[in-house]
């Protein structure tokens, strides 16, 4: 078991030197990139540690995408949640206590990281698809307060 611990730690360090020192804008290219390196992983496992190294695909100044995670510097690829809203909201409603936040294709693990970070009082948690978010609310007027909020942040 150790040594699948210090594999896994390994593999990570080397997939974080990657997306460090080049764009890498989809899974398919990571894996090439690794496997060039001598890690010859499935794409399942590679999702599991792009999800454990909490790294999404975030939108680029030249309007491509890269992966790119919570130990970046801030301006270069772990934009705020107001930045990232602007570029990649579509749209948002709710009912009860569920908001659905619609965004660009690959925008809403983004959104969601950058949502969870700030931790909302009024937010339980989020489960973001590729351009779908379900966001749960605490209650009803909780969730009024984080639509207003979302849509606001967008046109910021």
């Amino acid at each position: 078991m150790l040594s699948a611990m210090t594999n896994k730690r390994d593999r990570h360090a080397v997939i974080r030197e990657l997306i460090h020192s080049r764009p890498v804008e989809s899974q398919e290219e990571l894996r090439k990139l690794l496997r060039n390196r001598g890690w010859d992983v499935t794409q399942s496992t590679l999702s599991r540690d792009l999800r454990e190294l909490r790294l999404a695909r975030v939108p680029t100044a030249d309007g491509g995408v890269r992966y790119a995670g919570p130990d970046h510097s801030a301006e270069e690829t772990s934009p705020g949640l107001e930045r990232i809203l602007g570029a990649l909201f579509r749209d948002v409603d709710g009912v009860g206590e569920l908001v659905v936040m619609h965004t660009l294709p690959g925008g809403a693990q983004a959104i969601a990281e950058a949502m969870d970070a700030e931790e909302w009082p009024d937010v339980l948690g989020t489960i973001a698809g590729d351009n779908t978010i379900l966001i749960i609310c605490r209650s009803g007027s909780a969730r009024e307060r984080v639509i207003r909020l979302l849509a606001k942040l967008a046109k910021a």
